[in-house]
């Protein structure tokens, strides 16, 4: 395959969630720019409105408007998050803060994702939870007054770390922090600063200070890093040509993936532009290369870990035997992605082992054919579908759409990449 062309993606899964349920909570109207439209961004605004928050339809190119007033209200049914972890965990922080009591529950993949990591510290904090010691959803949470919080998380997590920031804002209290190994996406510190709370690294803890004020915001949301790596990825496996991929968020939190790749000998190289959203931002320059195999540290997980999945199917392009350490954590996400990944390389003809929390990876250049199943994790299917593309690839994934979760349109901005060699 030889690719070119510009290429834009949607705007940042994280980000989006995190803006939609401060700007919900905020008094007054907010104007957001560039929100993903994805099914996984369209369950977080379903939650707000029936948090008695107002938001315009997210639709792509619109500028959605959210008001807020100031405070949730409590809802007339139980709250969907669909198959969203991020909606689930984020929204427990800020409703630990509010005294009614309401049910959270989503999909089947949801359903069994865990939630004890963050109900037991939010627990600490002052919130009930019926089932007690609630590991899953469907749960039921009681909010209230909440008290201040030294906790140290059992494993890297934004999503972890980004609940219990919400909960001390919207409860007014302090927080203090500790991630093991590296440092998670940081959006949620970031957003926090922009509103003018105190959130500082000291000495490996992030601590909160509550001296900020939810308010309205007019903002952009940078395009989503791992959206545009799933496309980098396709470049890179390449036979010959380059692409651009425009208006991205370079968050380093986010973009461990282009560090691994630029190891593995992929030319890829990041042209920084002004900030958006308190954000690094700007465009990714990718050219078809030859790709060496790696060894991916625990230390680099926490910044890839959803590009896990795209490193894997380049891995099996590349020269050698690529070795991804400690990433027992894929375990759990929309599906036992570790397990997934091995198994699905191997019906398509690579050579690829899970081993206890390792997972190894052998390159080839034979044309990958074979069924892959992707148990409907978004990632899953964006992943193959880049293997797919290589000359002689005949890959058919069972559900291609389920990429929607996370990145609308993505099989035709695959398509619009590739050119006839």
């Amino acid at each position: 395959m030889t690719v070119g062309g510009a290429v834009r993606v949607p705007g940042d899964k994280s980000i989006t969630h995190r803006l939609l349920m401060l700007a919900g909570l905020a008094r007054g109207s907010s104007r957001i720019r560039g929100v993903l439209t994805s099914l996984d961004a369209r369950s977080t605004a379903r939650c707000i409105r029936a948090l008695a928050a107002t938001i315009s339809p997210l639709r792509p190119g619109a500028v959605v408007t959210v008001v807020g007033r100031g405070t949730f209200r409590a809802p007339g049914a139980s709250l969907n998050c669909g198959n969203a972890g991020t909606t689930a965990r984020l929204l427990l922080g800020l409703l630990a803060a509010h005294p009614f009591r309401v049910t959270l529950t989503g999909d089947r993949s949801l359903r069994r994702r865990p939630m004890w990591r963050v109900t037991e510290p939010l627990e600490r904090m002052g919130a009930g939870f019926m089932p007690e010691a609630a590991a899953t959803l469907p749960l039921t949470i009681r909010g209230g007054p909440l008290r201040s919080l030294r906790w140290d998380l059992p494993v890297s997590s934004a999503q972890l770390k980004g609940a219990l920031l919400f909960a001390a804002a919207a409860g007014g209290v302090e927080v203090s922090i500790r991630e093991p190994g590296g440092l998670s996406r940081d959006h949620t510190e970031r957003l926090l600063r922009a509103f003018g709370y105190d959130v500082r690294d000291r000495d490996g803890r992030i601590e909160f200070r509550p001296t900020g004020t939810l308010t309205p915001i007019d903002v952009t949301v940078p395009g989503d890093a791992s959206s545009a790596a799933f496309l980098a990825g396709a470049a890179l496996i390449a036979e010959r040509g380059s692409i651009r991929i425009e208006g991205v968020g370079l968050n380093p939190t986010r973009t461990g993936f282009a560090a691994v790749l630029q190891r593995m000998g992929g030319k890829v190289v990041e042209e920084q532009q002004p900030e958006q959203c308190g954000e690094p931002f700007g465009a990714l320059e990718v050219e078809a290369s030859e790709l060496r195999a790696t060894e991916i540290t625990p230390l680099e997980v926490p910044s890839l870990i959803d590009e896990i999945p795209l490193l894997a199917v380049v891995a099996a392009r590349a020269r050698g035997t690529t070795v991804f350490r400690e990433v027992g954590e894929l375990r759990v996400k929309e599906s036992d992605r570790l397990a997934l990944i091995a198994e699905n390389l191997r019906a398509v003809g690579a050579v690829a082992e899970a081993r206890g929390h390792d997972l190894f990876v052998e390159g080839s250049d034979t044309p990958p054919r074979g069924r892959v199943r992707t148990d409907g994790d978004h990632r899953l299917a964006m992943a193959f579908a880049v293997l797919g593309t290589v000359t002689g690839a005949r890959v058919m994934i069972d559900d291609p759409a389920c990429a929607d979760v996370s990145f609308p349109g993505f099989r035709g901005a695959l398509r619009s990449i590739q050119r006839r060699s």
